[in-house]
């Protein structure tokens, strides 16, 4: 009958081909007609219009040109929505990278910068392929939120001085506490005609939301301000002073080169972009799927991702990911499926090849105050909260993740935010796991007054010939000490143990082990033991650890253990 069912569930699964079929084929396949075109195509512009500032803000945040930004979103939309595992996915550059990118284009310039996109796109295609992506949504929650508001805190003090009109002695440093010195010593220099513009910028985003949440305000400040610039000829930096403007064309593609002291020098890099890449874009995808009730599948779409970047790398871009916000654009303006994000992406490459030159008014002010109302918005205050007044655990690992994002490194401290995460999540489990005594079915006649033992006092049982014990919970190398230190207070007076595992759901090697050691102490003391309610994998387990006959035995309950060990002529058994 077991075996039955292994087959009817292995047949039912979903086979490698099926897993990785991009939800655009399976779009196509329900049937594709102009009605659901129209609503992809008005998707499609409404997300471009949010994508367009953004795009060029976190590129110029980024240490690299506005350009690199459209390119950036052109080629991740095209390939992440053609490619991709979620239904509503958009892919182009994120707030999320500004820091990493800025770090390794200070670092190792602009072609360390494409060498290290494009081994990132590697990782992420191999993680995909390998079916690794489900591991990454192991991250912890409070680790996300921690970095995620380190990420916004130093976007934001990466703008001060263009929110400003800041003119600095020397460059900007990197860090934030060599940076905060230098701001304030360069504060008395604040440009009223930039912080004019900066601060409306920031108003009528922030007031179009409220008055007019259907409204691109993103797109009417920048525009905005572009027009006040050219009319008015503010003295104020712009795209065109700072930058040259936008080409008016598409770049072709162009493989760095690349030598194996390049390779190494930015392989750490590269790590971080896949790393913080496959996080958010699954995290973008399972927030896809609460709005629609869609599932996306998650290795498909890091295989997407992958490609996206190897892309965007080899057209001069930077790192490509799914984006929160602009997924969440495209599914509220009605979106059908993927076709909304290649159109999203056809749409920017229209404005670069028709309106380019209009670029170079917008100032930098303006883009400035676009990247602060992200960075406010990428802070997620009420998660934030409600972790602080959670626990102190989940207290300690955001803290520590949203510091050390902040003045150490951030990979360094999605790392040890797990790790503080993982050992808190151990700490939890190993309390779930218990031990106690097992009242048996037919229990001994008591004279008046006769009291009984219990398990946890062995001794002052009288002469029993049984003990039996049910372990209930995960028992794991978090709980195998404190129930092997229970365990190995059999003594010589008894003749039989039995082991309940009914209620163990997950057994692993270290608490097989224990089980094994034990089996082999009270073995040689002469003590037989029965291991109960063992399902297939936990037999399994420790079968592969030899915990076998004549080393132990096995019986499917903890009735038919006694059974057998009454017909052998053990008679007293243990009661809690």
């Amino acid at each position: 009958m077991e075996t039955r069912t292994s087959k009817t569930n292995q047949a039912s699964d979903p086979g490698y081909a099926d897993l990785f079929t991009p939800k655009l084929v399976t779009v196509l396949r329900e049937g594709y007609g102009f009605a659901q075109l129209r609503a992809d195509a008005i998707a499609g512009l409404t997300v471009a219009i949010v994508a367009l500032p953004l795009s060029m803000a976190i590129a110029i945040a980024s240490g690299v040109s506005p350009a690199q930004g459209l390119y950036t979103a052109i080629v991740g939309g095209i390939l992440v929505s053609l490619l991709g595992g979620s239904r509503f996915q958009i892919g182009g550059p994120a707030g999320a990278f500004i820091v990493l990118v800025a770090g390794t284009v200070q670092t190792h310039g602009l072609d360390g910068l494409i060498i290290a996109t494009i081994l990132s796109g590697l990782m992420l295609l191999a993680i995909g392929a390998l079916k690794l992506g489900t591991y990454i949504k192991f991250i912890p929650y409070p680790v996300t939120v921690g970095f995620t508001a380190g990420i916004a805190v130093i976007i934001f003090a990466s703008q001060i001085k263009d929110l400003l009109g800041l003119t600095l002695s020397g460059k900007e440093p990197g860090p934030l506490l060599e940076k905060l010195p230098v701001i304030w010593a360069a504060l008395p220099g604040i440009d009223p005609v930039t912080v004019a513009l900066s601060g409306a910028t920031i108003l009528v985003i922030i007031g179009s939301k409220r008055l007019r949440p259907h409204w691109p305000g993103m797109l009417i400040a920048v525009a905005g301000a572009a027009l006040a610039t050219a009319l008015f000829n503010l003295p104020v930096s712009t795209i065109g002073s700072v930058f040259g403007g936008i080409p008016g064309d598409f770049p072709m593609p162009i493989l760095p080169e690349f030598t194996l002291a390049k390779v190494q020098a930015v392989l750490p890099n590269a790590i971080a972009f896949a790393l913080l890449g496959a996080i958010e874009s699954l995290l973008s995808a399972v927030v896809a799927d609460g709005m629609t009730g869609r599932h996306h599948r998650s290795n498909c779409e890091l295989v997407a991702q992958g490609v996206a970047n190897m892309a965007s790398g080899l057209f001069g871009g930077i790192c490509v990911t799914g984006t929160i916000a602009r997924t969440a654009t495209n599914i509220r303006a009605g979106a059908h499926g993927p076709v909304s994000g290649v159109l999203h992406a056809l749409f920017l490459l229209l404005f670069i090849l028709v309106a380019a030159p209009l670029a170079s008014f917008i100032p930098l002010a303006s883009l400035a105050g676009v990247l602060a109302i992200v960075a406010w918005n990428m802070i997620e205050k009420h998660a934030i909260a409600t972790l602080l007044r959670a626990s102190r655990g989940d207290a300690a690992v955001l803290l520590v993740t949203f510091l050390l994002t902040i003045f150490r490194d951030l990979l360094e401290a999605i790392v040890v935010g797990f790790a503080l995460g993982s050992v808190l999540f151990i700490q939890r489990m190993s309390k779930t796991t218990a031990i106690a005594t097992h009242s048996p079915f037919v229990s001994e006649d008591r004279a008046d007054g006769t009291t009984g033992g219990g398990a946890s006092d062995i001794s002052s049982t009288t002469d029993p010939d049984i003990m039996i014990y049910r372990i209930t919970g995960v028992f794991f190398f978090g709980a195998a000490a404190s129930i092997g230190s229970v365990l190995d207070r059999i003594g010589d007076t008894h003749r039989a143990l039995i082991i309940d595992f009914a209620a163990v759901p997950f057994l692993d090697s270290t608490a097989a082990n224990t089980i094994a050691g034990l089996a082999r102490k009270t073995r040689g003391c002469g003590i037989e033991v029965i291991l109960t309610g063992t399902s297939h994998d936990l037999r399994r387990e420790l079968f592969a650890h030899g915990i076998k006959p004549p080393l132990v035995h096995y019986e499917t309950d903890i009735e038919k253990a006694v059974g057998r060990l009454r017909a052998h002529g053990l008679r007293n058994v243990t009661a809690s």
